[in-house]
């Protein structure tokens, strides 16, 4: 049995799909094929469960790539397919697929149609589109799979020492947080911890989901403004400041938090940081 989830959009969008799909596999005990952007494709090695990923560019896909597409879902083993991309040409290709359950929020192909939600975080509003095959997304309860090899070279490549970890991502471009605060936010807080040990990474491309998870896992905390690690430490459990992100837009746990304006983190103070990271 087998269920292929077609997932358009940036690495954001996959990472956010992930609970999603392990759900299903898990539930189900289904293997699992996406078809998503070819430049997102290394993200899915991130689940076991997904055997296989569909390159598909959704917004330039030629006829070629439609054709390969329906050749693909053609397999008479898939049972479910979960369309997160709703267009007429999607409907026509899922209309001459052989799948009896095909699940969107809208379409003429859909043989259950869903309400889409944008309110909360992204990853469990994708429950309504589990629930017509049974499946109950709780994504706040899923964690990563990492392998220990991973963790274990991740945490060798960090800072040494035994006083906590603080990962710092800068997401870049004009409206990021200063680098100026990114550097003086450490060296306030060893004013009080001296023994903290802090790095500061690059954004994170699709490439580097892996090593990025392990890194994030491998630390005590994470303050981000780049949105695939702000995501992936959602996704690992790590305590993030999420930076630009509103809190609607994130779980609601302890250790996660929201502040300022994703168009304005120029104006956001170091105090206003040091206190969303509970150090002031």
């Amino acid at each position: 049995m087998r269920a292929v989830f077609l997932i358009p959009g940036d690495g954001v969008d996959q990472l956010q799909a992930l609970p999603a799909v392990a759900a299903t596999a898990e539930a189900l005990g289904f293997a699992i094929q996406v078809a998503c952007p070819p430049e997102q494709a290394p993200i899915w090695k991130l689940l076991p469960a997904v055997e296989k990923v569909i390159p598909f560019a959704y917004g330039d896909a030629s006829l070629a790539d439609w054709t390969n597409l329906l050749g693909c879902v053609r397999d008479p083993d898939f049972q479910v397919a979960v369309n997160l991309a709703p267009s007429r040409q999607m409907d026509l290709m899922l209309s001459m697929s052989h799948i009896p359950t095909r699940i969107a929020s809208a379409g003429f192909s859909a043989t259950e149609t869903v309400a889409a939600t944008t309110a909360g975080w992204p990853a469990q509003a994708l429950a309504g589109h589990l629930r017509p095959i049974g499946v109950e997304l709780q994504a706040g309860a899923f964690r990563l799979p990492l392998a220990p090899s991973a963790l274990a070279e991740a945490t060798a490549a960090l800072p040494a020492g035994d006083g906590p970890m603080l990962l710092l991502a800068p997401g870049g471009g004009p409206n990021d947080w200063p680098d100026a605060r990114w550097q003086d936010l450490p060296e306030r807080i060893r004013a009080s911890l001296p023994g903290l040990r802090s790095t500061v990474v690059a954004p994170a491309a699709a490439g580097q989901a892996g090593r990025r998870a392990a890194e994030v896992a491998a630390s005590d905390v994470v303050l981000s403004s780049d949105p695939l690690t702000t995501e992936l430490a959602l996704l690992c459990g790590t305590p993030v400041v999420a930076l630009g992100r509103s809190p609607a837009s994130l779980p609601e746990r302890a250790g996660v938090r929201g502040i300022g304006a994703a168009d304005d983190l120029p104006s956001l103070g170091v105090d206003a940081v040091l206190q969303a990271l509970g150090l002031a």
